[in-house]
């Protein structure tokens, strides 16, 4: 089991912003596989005609199809105890979770505090009009989905390839405020979030890499802790009430 150090306990007793980066690993032990990998969702779906705007118009029913059985696999995920450290740290620092994920599993665990960069699998937007909502129907009764507003189609409100992602701006200025950064179950290939880490670097935070493997972060981490989230965060979190 990874020791937490006791050097990085002290930093965080006199620090009061911290900031997390997740990704994909962090709701593995959720049971939701990770972004392409083995077995993972994107299996079988080639990504231009699931993961556009472009492949969307040409063909919405697939999509909605895809993104129907992603739906009905994290309706079945619970908030595993690296999502439920995340949350009880927000009760004792100004503490922000930037995630990747659209799973809204930080949201469930009770971080209030959270930046979801690529959105939520749960929310869908309208192509024509302006509204915006909230679908939780597992299985989707209709697809495509309509709008309640104007009867047209429906889209996921995620981020595709080549859109924008949701509230940079804001990500960008709670990395360069933090205080302790950690980067936790994301190989940090993805930008423009896969800069966050090296900002927060360059603005004197301590970074904090939690993964199962080195990724491209380790080399700027301070502390690399390498095994399961939910231990690790587990064991922090524990310290950091006894310390």
């Amino acid at each position: 089991m990874t020791e937490i150090p006791d050097r990085l306990v002290e930093i965080m007793k006199r620090s009061s912003k911290i900031a997390a980066l997740t990704g994909a690993g962090i709701s593995a032990e959720s049971g939701i596989p990770t972004f392409r990998g083995a077995g993972g969702l994107w299996e079988g779906y080639p990504v231009e005609k699931v993961a556009t705007v472009e492949g969307f118009y040409e063909n919405p029913e697939l999509v909605w199809k895809f993104y129907n059985e992603r739906r009905i696999n994290i309706s079945k995920a619970r908030p595993n105890r690296a999502h439920k450290a995340l949350a009880e740290m927000e009760k004792m620092y100004d503490m922000w979770v930037i995630t990747q994920n659209i799973d809204g599993l930080h949201t469930m665990a009770g971080s209030n505090n959270v930046i979801e960069l690529h959105g939520n699998i749960w929310r869908v937007r309208c192509t024509y009009c302006d509204y915006h909502g909230e679908n939780m129907e597992v299985p989707l009764r209709e697809i495509p989905p309509k709008c309640p507003k104007c009867g047209e189609i429906l889209r996921p409100d995620v981020v595709w390839f080549g859109e924008p992602v949701h509230m940079m701006d804001l990500a960008f200025k709670i990395a360069e405020e933090s205080e302790v950064f950690f980067v936790i179950g994301t190989s940090a290939k993805v930008h423009p979030a896969a800069s966050l880490p090296f900002i927060a670097k360059n603005n004197g935070a301590t970074v904090v890499e939690i993964n199962i493997e080195r990724t491209d972060v380790s080399i700027i981490a301070d502390f690399i802790l390498l095994g399961r989230a939910t231990m690790i965060l587990d064991s922090l979190l524990q310290k950091l009430k006894e310390a």
